[in-house]
C-alpha cells in the first residue's frame, strides 16, 4: 500500500472510531427551592433539548447565600455558567462594568416586547440590554389567620405603623412569637429599614439618597426609618435566637405554626411548605398578606411596593445556544405555565390573568395596583453598599447602633465605593 493510500485509509479509521462531537453544554444556575417554579423550568429545558440535538441545557441549584459568595469568582474562572439568576440593580451593574456579561441588546428585542416595560429596563444598563426578565414580586407580610384570631387581631385593622406596633404589643400578650426572621442572614431584615424608608419618604427617598441630595444617607428619612426600626426592635418581637437564625430556619418556623407574621417575597409560600418540620406547611386558607403599613406624615403611599424583578444574564463567554435557549424559555408558553401553577409571577404582559393560586393573585392583584414599585434596597445599591444596608439593619433593631450611626455607615460605604 502507497503512503498516500495508507494515510486517507488511516485518516477514515480514525473517523469512524473517533467520538462523536462532544454535545455543547448550557449551565443555568439559579437559587430557587420552589419546586412548581423549577419544574417550569427544567419542562423549558427538557424541551430546548428535545429539538436542539448537541445541546444540554441543565438548571443548577446553589443555595442564596453560597451564591452571593461564589458567583463573584466563579465569574472570574473557567467554571462559570453560561446563564445565572439575577435580581438586576447595582451587583448586575458591577458584573457588567467588570465585563462578565454578554450585549443582548441585538438579539432579545421580539421577547422583550412581550413583557411588562419595566421589568425590561431593570435589565438594562445605559440602554443596553444585558438581560432578560422573568418574574415579578413583591415584598408582603405574611400571616397567620388563626394566630391573629388566638390573639383578637384583625388584618383589615393594620394600615399604620403605629397601628402595626399595636397588633405586635397585642400578640406577644397571647404568648404568641408576632414575627419571625432570618436576620443571621441580615438581608431580610433590611425589609423593614426599606419599607420604613419609602413610607417616611417617598418613591425619590431612595434616588435622592444616592445622589448625594441633602446629606445622602445621613439624611433626616434614612435616620427617621432607622428610629422607627429601632422601636420595633425594642418590643423585642422576633422569636429567640432571631440575630443567628438562618433563612430557612425562619421559614420553617411560620410554617410549623410559631410565629404570627414573616416579612418576606413571595418565595416563602413554597418555602414554609417545603421546610416545616411536617413537610406540609400551613395550609394556604391559613395564610393572609398584609401590606407594609404606612408611617403617620410620611410621603410613601400604601400602594408603594418593595420586591424583586428576577431575571437571567449570559456570561460573555457563553456560545450563541445560551442566548437561543434563553429566547426559548421567554415565550409566553412557559410564563402560562408559572401562572397557572402558581410558581411565580412572570412578566410577559397578559399571563397574570391565568394565575389561580388565591396567594398570588393577591401579589397579582398589588403589583398591578402599585404606584412606585422599588428593588431590593441591597441590590439596587450593589455589593459595597448592599452589603453595609443589610448589617446596620440588624444592628439598628438589636441596638447595637443609632440610626445616624446606621445612616452615617452607608454614606461612608457609598462614598468609598
Amino acid at each position: 500500500m502507497s503512503f498516500r493510500r495508507f494515510t486517507i485509509a488511516a485518516a477514515c479509521l480514525a473517523a469512524l472510531t473517533a467520538p462523536a462531537l462532544a454535545d455543547t453544554n448550557i449551565t443555568v444556575l439559579h437559587v430557587s427551592e420552589n419546586a412548581a417554579q423549577v419544574a417550569v423550568w427544567n419542562k423549558a429545558a427538557a424541551d430546548y433539548n428535545a429539538a436542539h440535538k448537541g445541546v444540554n441545557v441543565q438548571f443548577k441549584f446553589l443555595e442564596n447565600e453560597a451564591f452571593k459568595a461564589k458567583l463573584p469568582t466563579m465569574l472570574q474562572s473557567n467554571d462559570r455558567p453560561e446563564l445565572f439568576y439575577s435580581w438586576a440593580g447595582g451587583v448586575m451593574q458591577t458584573q457588567n462594568k467588570d465585563g462578565f456579561l454578554k450585549d443582548l441588546t441585538a438579539d432579545v428585542g421580539a421577547v422583550q416586547s412581550t413583557m411588562l416595560p419595566a421589568a425590561v429596563d431593570a435589565f438594562k444598563v445605559d440602554a443596553e440590554t444585558v438581560g432578560v426578565p422573568f418574574q415579578i414580586g413583591m415584598v408582603a407580610f405574611y400571616y397567620n389567620k388563626k394566630l391573629f384570631e388566638k390573639a383578637g387581631v384583625k388584618a383589615e385593622d393594620i394600615k399604620s405603623w403605629d397601628d402595626f406596633l399595636g397588633a405586635v404589643k397585642k400578640i406577644k400578650a397571647a404568648g404568641i412569637t408576632p414575627i419571625v426572621v432570618g436576620a443571621g442572614e441580615k438581608w431580610p431584615m433590611h425589609f423593614y429599614y426599606s419599607y420604613l424608608v419609602m413610607r417616611i419618604g417617598g418613591e425619590n427617598a431612595l434616588a435622592d439618597a444616592k445622589a448625594g441630595k441633602n446629606g445622602g444617607f445621613k439624611n433626616a428619612t434614612f435616620v427617621e426609618a432607622g428610629k422607627r426600626l429601632r422601636e420595633l426592635g425594642a418590643l423585642e418581637p422576633f422569636q429567640p435566637g432571631y440575630l443567628s437564625t438562618k433563612h430557612t430556619e425562619s421559614a420553617a418556623i411560620f410554617g410549623d405554626g410559631k410565629a404570627a407574621m414573616d416579612l418576606m417575597g413571595d418565595w416563602l409560600i413554597a418555602m414554609q411548605v417545603s421546610n416545616s418540620t411536617s413537610g406540609k406547611g400551613l395550609p394556604e386558607e391559613d395564610i393572609g398578606i398584609l401590606t407594609f403599613p404606612v408611617v403617620a406624615g410620611g410621603k410613601g403611599k400604601a400602594t408603594d411596593t418593595l420586591g424583586g424583578i428576577n431575571g437571567w444574564l449570559v456570561t460573555k463567554t457563553a456560545p450563541p445556544e445560551a442566548v437561543d435557549f434563553l429566547k426559548f424559555f421567554s415565550q409566553e408558553k412557559y410564563a402560562l405555565e408559572a401562572a397557572k401553577t402558581g410558581a411565580y409571577i412572570p412578566v410577559v404582559k397578559g399571563t397574570e390573568q391565568a394565575i389561580t393560586d388565591p396567594l398570588f393573585r393577591r401579589l397579582a392583584d398589588l403589583l398591578a395596583a402599585t404606584t412606585y414599585h422599588q428593588n431590593y434596597f441591597d441590590q439596587d445599591l450593589g455589593p459595597a453598599v448592599g452589603r453595609v444596608i443589610n448589617d446596620v439593619s440588624v444592628s439598628v433593631v438589636a441596638g447595637d447602633k443609632t440610626p445616624e450611626e446606621a445612616a452615617a455607615a452607608i454614606q461612608d460605604a457609598a462614598e468609598q465605593q
